[in-house]
């Protein structure tokens, strides 16, 4: 995706749903969701460890989560992507997002044959602050 696709996808999301968050705020997996949400995105955390990540109730699979999600942002490593991937495309989200470090060509497949975009490799946090923040390419 090029920076205006990308621009347009995040002005139309609200809700992401981080797989994998943590509680610890030394990682990556509780600093991107709390920038996330600073920026005004409603954030979910998923993660079987934590009843509670960064003030946000947790939640222990995709499935358990009751609103909608626009994006799921992954933050596990990647053989456990191609499950994620079923997951997303059962819970109807719309795009499939792994973070920085992260690829699985199974699960591009997965998401791709469900209509459900896809995005590897790739921090969201980082690309939010640049594309929405700063508005240039």
């Amino acid at each position: 995706m090029n920076d205006d696709q990308l621009r347009a996808l995040l002005e139309d999301t609200r809700t992401i749903a981080v797989v994998g968050a943590s509680t610890n705020p030394d990682k990556p997996a509780n600093r991107i969701p709390r920038q996330l949400m600073d920026m005004g995105f409603t954030v979910i955390p998923v993660t079987p460890s934590a009843e509670e990540v960064l003030g946000q109730k947790a939640y222990p699979t995709l499935a358990d989560v009751p609103v909608d999600i626009d994006i799921v942002d992954v933050f596990r490593p990647p053989a456990e992507v191609p499950g994620i991937a079923e997951q997303t495309v059962e819970v109807g989200a719309s795009v499939l997002w792994l973070q920085k470090g992260i690829t699985s060509e199974e699960a591009g497949r997965i998401a791709s044959d469900a209509g459900v975009t896809f995005v590897e490799d790739t921090c969201l946090g980082s690309t939010s602050r640049r594309l929405l923040q700063t508005g240039s390419a």
